[in-house]
């Protein structure tokens, strides 16, 4: 553990070290437990401490360079701020650096939990031991991945700022496949307290979705309704850009078609009245740090509510030359849900396709915001009100914006994190004309 004296003696130390005017510490302090497993057995059991300071120096004409060390013994914090400062005076000048921030006032987050952050081995072991029980009953094979970690980080800099907040975090996601591995099924579980963690309920939702995955139909590619889980949904409203600059420059979703230069769709409603997305580092099972981006006090931050676009994200540099306030929040996701639940969606759906999770997400068009990627671990199809038959995969190309518009139900909001973004607050949903493009031999 790395105290709030520690750690500001440590940043205090490294600027004494510099001879450029500017210089920014950023200090992690690290310890992570985790048991990995396959084949239903325990592979790896590991105990990592970690120390990280990263150095940005910065001339008088705006140029800078970065460097990172692992050491905390003065030479090596003194080659670190040297390496900085070497790299600032060759790289050339940023015309977007902005001044170091003085003193802040940051927030208080609640999320570190003592209990997670002293856990070990003996912790974790009765999750791991309850998804393998699970598999060998059901003649399935399990791997997985269950962690908790503790973090110490703290942020300072030559003009008096600085910034100090522990938190932790746990995490469990396991698979099953069948013995014929044509049949996979998967749940994963995400919070900052390891008391959140259950091994024996995730370990019953993917065997259950690979035994039910037997058999798979192959159904025709095509437009359908689709129910994405709240991993799936994570992970598309995660790839939702705010960005005010590119909506400005016509470069975004939000750029208003055939407007004015400049015009974007702040204060239209684009959306349902029921979908509301926002920013909240002060939830608190969700990772946050006090500071948001450009180190500002992290703020919660409205960016769709009851359909309407109410904010646009503009970092420090474009808030100056646009005449907006520097927005102070962002990550920490939570789309607000309905008071339904998955089993309410399937049973309101006539024919839809039921996603379990999302894979290898990439964007095609930015300025649509138009994503490619593929299901994963449990695709079936659902027909007046029950699952009737497992699917193949499928590749799909679809915009997240598109299907926040085509919502029509949500279940309540749960905890979850999917393969491509961070953890979020997020409902299963159902949306129409999700755009299914071919089918995947994937399992």
């Amino acid at each position: 553990m790395l105290s709030k004296q520690e750690a500001q003696k440590l940043a205090e130390k490294v600027m004494s070290f510099a001879k450029l005017p500017e210089c920014r510490v950023f200090v992690t302090s690290s310890e992570n437990v985790f048991i990995r497993f396959a084949n239903n057995g325990i592979t790896t059991s590991g105990y990592q401490v970690s120390h990280t300071v990263g150095i940005a120096s910065t001339t008088e004409d705006k140029r800078s360079g970065n460097a990172s060390v692992t050491e905390l013994t003065d030479d090596a914090l003194r080659r670190g701020v040297e390496q900085a400062e070497m790299l600032a005076k060759i790289s050339k000048p940023s015309p977007e650096d902005m001044p170091p921030l003085g003193p802040q006032k940051y927030p208080e987050i609640a999320n570190f939990d003592s209990g997670t952050a002293e856990a070990r081995g003996e912790n974790m072991i009765g999750h791991v031991k309850a998804i393998i029980d699970e598999a060998r009953s059901r003649k399935l094979t399990a791997a997985g991945f269950v962690q908790r970690g503790a973090s110490w980080t703290a942020v300072a800099n030559k003009a008096g700022l600085f910034g100090y907040h522990p938190h932790t975090d746990a995490s469990l996601s396991n698979t099953m496949r069948n013995s014929g591995g044509t049949s996979s099924g998967w749940a994963t579980q995400v919070s900052t307290t390891i008391k959140d963690l259950n091994g024996a309920a995730a370990a019953k939702i993917s065997a259950d979705k690979c035994v039910r995955g037997e058999n798979k139909q192959r159904l025709e590619p095509g437009k359908y309704t689709v129910i994405l889980e709240p991993a799936a949904v994570s992970d598309l409203i995660g790839f939702i850009s705010f960005f005010g600059r590119s909506a400005e420059q016509g470069q975004s979703w939000l750029s208003k078609k055939g407007g004015k230069p400049g015009e974007t769709l702040l204060g239209e409603k684009v959306f349902p009245e029921y979908i509301t997305l926002r920013s909240d580092p002060f939830n608190p099972k969700l990772t946050a740090a006090p500071w948001g981006p450009g180190l500002l006090p992290h703020e919660k931050v409205t960016w769709i509510e009851n359909g309407v676009v109410k904010n646009l994200f503009y970092d420090r540099f474009w808030a100056q030359k646009a005449g907006k306030k520097p927005t102070a929040g962002s990550g920490s996701l939570v789309l607000e849900g309905q008071d339904h639940t998955l089993a309410d969606l399937i049973k309101s759906a006539d024919k839809a396709i039921l996603v379990t999770r999302l894979w290898y997400m990439r964007i095609l068009q930015p300025q649509t915001l138009q994503v490619t990627g593929t299901t994963r671990d449990g695709v079936f199809l659902v027909e007046k009100g029950e699952i009737t038959q497992p699917l193949m995969n499928f590749r799909w190309n679809e915009s997240p914006v598109r299907v926040l518009q085509n919502t029509k139900m949500l279940a309540q909001p749960v905890v979850t994190q999917g393969a491509e973004t961070g953890a979020s607050l997020a409902p299963a949903l159902m949306a129409t004309d999700f755009n299914f493009a071919s089918i995947s031999d994937a399992v």
